[in-house]
Parts: C-alpha cells; sequence; structure tokens
C-alpha cells in the first residue's frame, strides 16, 4: 500500500520541485505518470523539463505519442497511466482516487500556497485520501527547505 505525500509550494516554482522529485522517483526505480488538467499546461510542463542541464536530464514524453508505453515518466491529464507507472504525480489539482494511493507506490500530489483555489483543492484532497484510510504525508517548504510537517 503507497501513500500520498502532498508538497506545499511556496518558494520553489512547480518546474523546479516537480523535476526534484523526478529525478528521485527515477533514481529509486519507479516509472512516473504527472498528471494534469490541462493539455497546455502539460506541453508549457515538458518544455520546462527538457531545458534542464545535462545532469539533470530526465527522460519524459507527452501522452499522445507512440511510445507513451515506453516511457519512463508521462506527462498527460487521463486517468489512465499507460506507462505502467508505480508513482503518480498530480499537478495543478488533478484528482487523485484512494484506489490509486493504495495501488501505487507513491502519490505526490504538488499545489501552489500562494494561490486560494490551489490550497482548497489540497484540503479537500486531504481530507477525501485520509478518510478513505489512505496514509498520508505533508511536506512545507516555508522554513527554505522541504520538512514533514503532518502524518495521518
Amino acid at each position: 500500500m503507497g501513500a500520498a505525500f502532498f508538497y506545499h509550494l511556496t518558494r520553489t516554482p512547480l518546474e523546479s520541485t516537480l523535476a526534484m522529485l523526478l529525478g528521485k522517483s527515477l533514481a529509486a526505480g519507479w516509472r512516473v505518470a504527472v498528471r494534469g488538467c490541462e493539455t497546455e499546461r502539460m506541453v508549457w510542463l515538458d518544455r520546462q523539463l527538457w531545458q534542464g542541464g545535462k545532469d539533470d536530464f530526465l527522460p519524459h514524453g507527452l501522452a499522445g505519442g507512440p511510445h507513451d508505453a515506453a516511457q519512463p515518466v508521462l506527462l498527460t491529464t487521463a486517468k489512465e497511466m499507460t506507462n505502467a507507472a508505480s508513482c503518480l504525480m498530480a499537478v495543478d489539482g488533478a484528482d487523485v482516487a484512494p484506489e490509486e494511493v493504495q495501488r501505487l507506490e507513491r502519490v505526490c500530489i504538488l499545489f501552489d500556497g500562494n494561490a486560494t483555489a490551489s490550497l482548497d483543492a489540497a484540503r479537500v484532497q486531504w481530507k477525501a485520501l485520509t478518510d478513505a484510510g489512505c496514509s498520508a504525508q505533508y511536506w512545507s517548504e516555508a522554513s527554505g527547505r522541504w520538512e514533514k510537517k503532518a502524518e495521518k
């Protein structure tokens, strides 16, 4: 049974935190699906991830291509994880079901702490997932480094 890790972004932009978490996930041997809500935003994230330095290379692709199943990291707006992901990263308020948390190694929910709507959506997801019996951790970077602030 996996766990949901909530990342409250207040200092570091989404694309930087996502790149860091993707690097750690790939190092752990996990295939990852990054789920968003809007195709345009996923295209933007794709471009951002390609702009990393040579030491920060993150092999990935956008869903809808001929090699989706082979992608170690697949950026998508769909519920289906066609790359056999063992880790799901949800951005921009993308929905995560309790069954996904229970089935996967890890679920990461990244949300913008400077946007009220994002905070509210994350609170709703935390309650829904923990009420369904999922293990969850809340991580904050407010102090300047990532710290676990809550666990349920």
